[in-house]
């Protein structure tokens, strides 16, 4: 059972075309959006943004006042770097992804040691769920707490902006893939917890 959900790091985009930025060049240094779960054993990072320890284990004790060392479990959505760098901050908890996002993130060689690839579910009550558009293999989660259905999203949604307009970003894989993830979600989640913005309601009917 999901006992809480918080988010640790509210993400921004190098560059954001609702913001009157073009897609061309990076305005700021991109902050990918990590999510904290917690429930019964078990506490679950989703897309560590800091590599720097000390920085990440400051946002995580601002947030929750937990330790790095309390967080058992990382899952990563994709192999894009942003979303990644802060594995290095736990080098005690086991580094999930996807299958091929794990392979991907594996071949780029940056960690110490392997990402593990999951299965479809995490501690039974976290729904692995493949959301492509982005990347081809792009995966969020999908949980229930307090009620209400939560999808964490990654980079298949980018911002409320993004999911509103129903729009990839500029460097995504396939953009009408994406926009039928995003519609998919909508029928699915109350909650949507987008890669570079904070969450935010879906107010979906039915």
């Amino acid at each position: 059972m999901i006992q809480r959900w918080d988010i640790i790091t509210i993400g921004n985009l190098s560059r954001n075309r609702y913001w009157g930025e073009g897609d061309e060049r990076a305005v700021r240094p991109a902050l990918c959006t990590s999510t904290l779960i917690a429930g019964e054993g078990f506490r679950l990072l989703i897309d560590p943004p800091y590599a720097d320890a000390q920085r990440m284990a400051a946002e995580l004790d601002r947030r929750t006042g937990l330790r790095l060392s309390d967080v058992g479990t990382v899952f990563v959505t994709h192999a894009h770097s942003d979303h990644h760098d802060g594995l290095a901050s736990f080098p005690d908890a086991m580094w999930l992804a996807a299958p091929g996002v794990a392979e991907a993130i594996n071949g780029t060689g940056r960690h110490t040691r392997p990402v593990e690839p999951c299965g479809q579910r995490i501690f039974e009550d976290i729904r692995v769920l493949l959301m492509p558009g982005h990347t081809p293999d792009h995966h969020g989660f999908l949980f229930e707490c307090e009620g209400l259905t939560v999808a964490v999203a990654g980079d298949a949604v980018m911002t409320r902006e993004f999911w509103e307009h129903r729009q990839g970003y500029w460097n995504s894989w396939d953009f009408e893939l994406a926009a039928r993830t995003m519609d998919e979600l909508a029928g699915m989640a109350d909650i949507i917890v987008p890669g570079h913005d904070n969450y935010f309601l879906t107010l979906r009917k039915g």
